[in-house]
């Protein structure tokens, strides 16, 4: 038997609009998987590149235009704009019926390319509780029944996957009543960079950095409005259950609080290693964190691994935000002898219709609400109206202390400008120190040399 997905009633009316007004287009779904059936909340067209033409020359020309990269690239930038417990589940198209064969080859290849690019950036461990299967719809456009869909699933840890069918069925107010987590971690993270490695392995050197402490937020104890509790746990104690699942009157938020280990077992033996560094990155701050979990009876281990991933996430995706923000305002050749500020992200939560579910952005100091909205339509095919942003984090700033020259400052003179970016000037450092307000969730970025 295959899986279910049931579908915010929403997202139905958003495909029958597509299905009307365009031949051809694909997009990607959004939601949440559990153990019997998923939960789609969230349907988003492709945006279009800047140079695409918006003319149609055939069928064959149509298919031809479907960007593998160019769908992978947005499924990123949707990930990083999705709260704990949400994730890409798979991608959908509008086609005429007569494509469906040549339709669901495409399909196939979405899905194995969106899911190994995502896979890619992940710094969090695959379970294997974790659901393996992705969908791809297909809508059936020049029809007059719009419902006409061939819904199916693959296996994205199984190249060799062939598809299985799927229900997909719609339900109204399908993710209005579903269970929040909320959270404070306060991070505090050195990554010494070696001497020896080359400036292309700063970024790997990061990351494996991030790796370290991601993997002690998975071990972590999670206090959930003050008390442990079982994994097997029901996460709502003496929930009622109905045919849909639990009807709450309201939203149900949680409190909790993430404990990670001090030290070692005992019975573990621990070993030191001396490295020669040429500088190292703290980061330090307070991060907010939130996650959303489906109300049908959902289990305590469920809650817990939503809320964890998020707080991984958002530490990730601030730090390539931040890199790459950088890299595309950093003047070749240019060595400040003062010290710089750099405001830091931080993260915007926008409602999206018809749940109670949120997305979120992250919005440097020097941006305005407007551009997030553009992003937010842009990216989401949302629109956000500014009254409905809501920042959780105030802004905060780095404090950049630049580099002393040495005679023997000789390696590397002709970098080009992503790795004078990323080099960080190996041979000395930069120091880079942030003062955190109390209530505020930011990060530092501390590079300093012996």
């Amino acid at each position: 038997m295959g899986r279910s997905y049931f579908v915010e009633e929403t997202v139905g009316q958003y495909l029958s609009e597509l299905t009307k007004s365009k031949p051809l287009v694909t997009g990607l779904l959004v939601g949440q998987c559990a153990p019997q059936r998923d939960y789609v909340i969230l349907a988003i067209q492709t945006p279009p590149k800047e140079e695409e033409s918006k003319s149609s020359a055939g069928y064959s020309s149509e298919l031809s235009s479907i960007d593998e990269e160019w769908t992978t690239a947005h499924a990123n930038q949707v990930s990083r704009m999705l709260p704990g417990g949400l994730l890409v589940l798979g991608v959908f198209t509008v086609a005429v019926p007569e494509l469906s064969k040549e339709i669901q080859n495409i399909l196939r290849k979405l899905v194995f390319s969106v899911e190994k690019s995502l896979a890619r950036k992940r710094l969090w461990s695959i379970s294997e509780e974790d659901v393996s299967d992705r969908v791809a719809l297909h809508l059936c456009s020049a029809t007059k029944n719009w419902e006409r869909i061939l819904c199916r699933t693959y296996d994205v840890q199984d190249p060799k996957s062939t598809s299985k069918p799927a229900d997909w069925k719609y339900q109204n107010s399908l993710s209005t009543s579903w269970l929040s987590l909320e959270c404070t971690v306060n991070a505090n993270i050195h990554i010494p960079l070696l001497a020896t490695s080359a400036c292309h392995e700063l970024e790997k050197n990061i990351r494996n950095g991030l790796t370290r402490w991601a993997k002690q937020i998975e071990e972590a104890v999670i206090l959930i409005n003050g008390q442990v509790k079982e994994d097997d746990a029901d996460l709502v104690d003496g929930q009622k259950k109905s045919g849909r699942g639990i009807t709450p009157s309201a939203t149900q938020s949680f409190n909790a609080r993430v404990l990670t280990k001090l030290s070692q077992k005992s019975d573990s033996r621990s070993t030191a290693t001396v490295q020669i560094c040429s500088g190292s990155i703290n980061l330090k701050g307070a991060l907010k964190c939130k996650a959303y979990i489906h109300n049908n009876k959902p289990k305590v281990k469920d809650a817990v691994k939503a809320l964890k991933r998020d707080v991984i996430n958002t530490l990730s995706d601030r730090c390539e935000i931040l890199f790459e923000d950088l890299l595309m305002n950093e003047t070749p050749g240019k060595k400040s002898l003062e010290r710089e500020y750099h405001a830091l992200p931080c993260r915007v939560f926008a409602p999206i219709t018809g749940s109670c579910v949120p997305v979120c952005d992250y919005k440097f100091g020097d941006e305005t609400f407007g551009e997030i909205q553009e992003r937010f339509l842009e990216m989401l095919d949302q629109a956000v109206q500014a009254e409905d942003l809501h920042t959780v984090e105030e802004m905060s700033t780095v404090e950049v202390i630049p580099p002393k020259e040495f005679p023997d400052d000789i390696q590397h003179k002709h970098l080009t400008k992503q790795t004078l970016l990323l080099k960080l000037h190996q041979n000395i450092g930069v120091v880079i120190a942030v003062a955190v307000a109390v209530s505020a969730a930011a990060f530092s970025f501390n590079y300093f040399s012996d």
